[in-house]
């Protein structure tokens, strides 16, 4: 089934980064944004399906952001990033999509995974 999933590594410590708030949005006309959905990854980091039920992946640009300040600072940690925004292009909507962050304090990463 295809889909948008993602799933957030806090590298610092090793561990899922549980409770991040992520937004998925498609990109429309006119350089505009449609948001089609807001979670909050799991206690393992994780949200297994960001699209709306009964919606199906398009051939199109997606923004994920995630909110990583308010995360970090559960923990009194101060980040130089306070939100991560990753733009990725879906070419083929019969594949899942799989977009990990790899994040700390001080930098992030991220990647097309599996």
């Amino acid at each position: 089934m295809s889909g948008i999933s993602t799933h957030v590594l806090d590298t610092s410590k090793g561990t899922p980064g549980a409770d991040v708030r992520v937004v998925l949005e498609r990109e429309g006309g006119a350089g505009a944004w449609d948001k089609l959905c807001e979670a909050r990854t799991d206690a393992d980091g994780r949200v297994k399906n960001l699209l709306p039920h009964g919606r199906g992946l398009e051939m199109a640009a997606y923004r994920l952001t995630f909110e990583t300040e308010p995360y970090f600072a559960k923990s009194g940690v101060t980040t130089f990033f306070p939100s991560v925004t990753v733009i990725f292009r879906v070419m083929d909507a019969a594949k899942h999509h799989h977009v990990p962050l790899l994040v700390s304090p001080f930098g992030y990463s991220t990647y097309r995974g599996t």
